[in-house]
């Protein structure tokens, strides 16, 4: 009996330790608040106006390699990749009180190498300095980059391979002339001087072929600079034109006025190329034009890729940016979600409209420089 009562005294005492609650991460005992500071999954830290780093918690040791005590006093800026640099600081300027502002950058490790990591960044007012801070929770999504850039990479060969049957028949027509050119000059006809020109405008263009193809093939860089819309159009529809003239369609540029935006060259382009190729495969039975027009909208680039084809029916709009959704008999289903992808990370957006009497209209928005 005496045993019982003790087993119902411990029950009662477990009960009661179990009713504490803790309403706010102040409330929890210093060895609990040690314990998240040094193992928590994210890294947390706290920086005046400056950038200099006033506080930071302890997984800073396993996230980027440093200790709280290195990082303490330094500038985070100095931790930031140069390519990112000027964006966060861009970002910085235009962050309202309060506001939750999400990026993702590489920050260096102690390593040498860089990490790419999610912050989630604010201002929020310090009653102890009387100041405005910046407060920023850092997560480490290095696998979910690893994976994203697998699937771009996938992509962007599926694409190369595409076209590059229509590429080679691009290839073959300078090549047969340079053959022929080198025919007659072996049999000493005169001119030379007018047929070298001519072999050096193929050269050119086999040369400027190649080196189209070539930049799908390579992996996306992110070194984000100003650029102009209609140069970035125009490489592209270089390398498109050849495929669009096996299908009959036709390429057409319009720009109202000249356009900058601050981007990575080649995501942008990868984007466009998604797009075009997509307007080329719907119209490659009945051929037709691809409008492309370039204009400004108030604090924004628009470039509406204007096709005539069939459509998109309306129950399928929301699904076709979906991973691995597609209308085509060979889609992989990709290449939208990747260039949806591309567009948030620049700030832009993807919308898809009907083009009366037929056809769509793909908008791609990019913020002005």
């Amino acid at each position: 009996m005496k045993d019982k009562s003790k087993q119902t005294s411990i029950e009662h005492q477990y009960t009661d330790s179990m009713l504490v609650s803790y309403t706010s991460l102040a409330d929890l005992p210093p060895v609990f608040q040690r314990w998240i500071d040094s193992y928590g999954f994210d890294l947390i830290s706290v920086c005046d106006q400056q950038g200099i780093i006033q506080y930071v918690t302890a997984s800073s040791k396993r996230l980027i390699g440093y200790s709280k005590d290195a990082l303490l006093g330094t500038n985070s800026l100095d931790y930031v990749s140069p390519q990112d640099k000027h964006r966060i600081l861009k970002l910085h300027k235009s962050i309202e009180i309060g506001e939750l502002v999400t990026s993702e950058v590489q920050v260096k490790h102690r390593s040498g190498t860089y990490v790419w990591v999610e912050v989630v960044s604010s201002i929020v007012y310090d009653p102890n300095t009387y100041s405005h801070v910046f407060i920023a929770v850092l997560r480490d999504i290095s696998d979910r980059k690893e994976a994203e850039e697998m699937m771009i990479r996938s992509e962007k060969m599926s694409v190369a391979g595409q076209l590059a049957a229509g590429i080679a028949h691009e290839i073959r027509n300078p090549l047969t002339s340079l053959k022929g050119f080198l025919q007659l000059l072996q049999a000493g006809i005169e001119g030379k001087d007018e047929y070298y020109s001519i072999m050096g405008e193929e050269i050119d263009k086999i040369e400027n072929i190649t080196s189209e193809l070539l930049f799908i093939s390579k992996p996306m860089t992110n070194d984000p600079k100003e650029e102009s819309v209609l140069s970035l159009m125009k490489d592209v529809c270089k390398l498109m034109e050849t495929q669009a003239h096996l299908h009959n369609v036709n390429l057409i540029i319009k720009q109202e006025e000249p356009i900058r935006v601050y981007c990575d060259r080649s995501q942008i382009k990868q984007v466009f190329i998604n797009i075009i190729k997509n307007a080329i495969e719907v119209m490659s039975e009945s051929g037709g034009t691809v409008t492309i027009n370039v204009y400004k909208r108030n604090d924004t680039a628009c470039t509406d890729i204007i096709d005539e084809g069939p459509g998109i029916p309306v129950h399928l709009i929301d699904k076709i940016k979906e991973p691995f959704f597609t209308t085509k008999k060979n889609g992989t289903g990709l290449g939208l979600m990747i260039t949806n992808q591309i567009l948030e990370k620049h700030k832009g957006s993807l919308n898809i409209l009907d083009n009366e009497p037929r056809g769509s209209i793909f908008r791609i928005s990019l913020p002005l420089q």
